[in-house]
């Protein structure tokens, strides 16, 4: 059978065309997210990689998470996370003041913790020695992810 010029073009505009070419790979879904939704603790959040229980989509291969979370320097990822996932709430439910209120909190007791940190273990941040008399602290080894937890350099 002779096809019209550019019709190999139009092999899946309808959506009948042959598989896999014209199937799609997935149907995205995103829950929709209610305000005051309950959430996680900070480790918990990370731990399953949302904040939200309700938008803990069943991916995981095993039931329970593992816990990731041990050390300083998880507990600011840990921290980091928790502001992360809050200010992406916060953009699309401004209203929360709850919400609002706990991202404050996080976001102080990230900066305490991390300045505590760097106190005893060295910059996290290349911007952490901007205003440091002592340049080359940041490129002393180990880096701070190297550290064991609780190693000092």
């Amino acid at each position: 059978m002779e096809q019209a010029p550019g019709a190999e073009n139009d092999r899946c505009s309808d959506g009948c065309g042959p598989l896999p070419e014209c199937a799609p790979l997935a149907v995205p879904y995103v829950a929709f997210q209610q305000t005051y939704s309950k959430r996680y603790n900070r480790q918990e959040a990370l731990n399953n990689g949302t904040l939200f229980p309700g938008l803990n989509l069943p991916f995981h291969l095993k039931p329970e998470a593992a816990d990731v979370v041990n050390g300083p320097l998880a507990e600011l990822q840990a921290l980091e996370f928790v502001l992360v996932e809050l200010g992406q709430y916060l953009d699309t439910h401004q209203s929360d003041q709850e919400a609002f209120a706990l991202y404050q909190q996080y976001a102080a007791m990230e900066e305490e913790g991390r300045r505590q940190y760097e106190a005893l273990h060295g910059p996290l941040r290349q911007t952490a020695t901007a205003s440091s008399e002592n340049w080359t602290q940041w490129l002393k080894d180990p880096w701070p992810w190297n550290l064991a937890e609780g190693g000092k350099r």
